[in-house]
């Protein structure tokens, strides 16, 4: 998936775009994910041993809006239209705009679960037919690659295959600066940028696949 310059810069914009809105949400919510679950099951797990069920409810929440996102977003790649990418894009950029606009009306609860189910749907992006795709929204999985391929240069193998994944993960830590920056400056609001970016991003990819 990461064979080609076009595919790495766009999972890298993609990646910065999750940060950028992760950074927000882990600021909105003191300390949950709106993209991270792995974060957010450790959560769920420490909540629960110390029997604190509103916080562990609230971890739930957001895994099961994820997943649902991610199923949606698995949904439509899967199925016989074209275009499929770029209609992702455009579908996590309207949950994006909704979030953004349930934050001016005083609904942050509205805006919280759209903008997880919008982070789930964006790992569809990159969906292979039949089985998994490229986590964009989080990079643990790009870190252990990082570290495999840097012990198959060392034996022998492709130099650089690892800087791609080195890429992902520098391009979620930059998205998160400028997210945290964006989230002191005008709170949730600030993820109308992330809205704005993905309309461009699913804009750039219809026009490129046309082509």
């Amino acid at each position: 998936m990461l064979d080609s310059s076009r595919n790495i810069a766009l999972a890298c914009a993609l990646s910065a775009l999750a940060g950028y809105v992760d950074g927000i949400g882990y600021l909105h919510l003191g300390g949950l994910f709106v993209s991270f679950m792995s974060g957010n099951s450790t959560r769920l797990g420490v909540t629960l041993a110390a029997g604190q069920w509103t916080a562990a409810s609230q971890a739930l929440v957001l895994i099961v809006l994820f997943v649902a996102g991610a199923a949606g977003g698995c949904l439509i790649v899967l199925g016989r239209g074209v275009h499929r990418q770029p209609w992702v894009l455009l579908i996590e950029a309207l949950l994006l705009a909704l979030a953004a606009l349930s934050y001016a009306f005083g609904l942050s609860r509205v805006a919280i679960a759209a903008i997880v189910l919008a982070m789930g749907l964006e790992n569809a992006v990159f969906q292979i037919k039949g089985g998994g795709g490229l986590g964009l929204t989080y990079v643990t999985g790009a870190l252990v690659k990082v570290g495999q391929l840097i012990a198959a240069a060392l034996t022998g193998g492709a130099r650089l295959a690892w800087v791609p994944n080195l890429l992902l993960w520098a391009a979620l830590v930059a998205g998160a600066v400028l997210g945290a920056t964006a989230y002191h400056w005008i709170s949730l609001a600030a993820i109308w940028f992330a809205a704005a970016f993905a309309f461009a991003l699913s804009g750039i990819l219809a026009v490129t696949n046309h082509r």
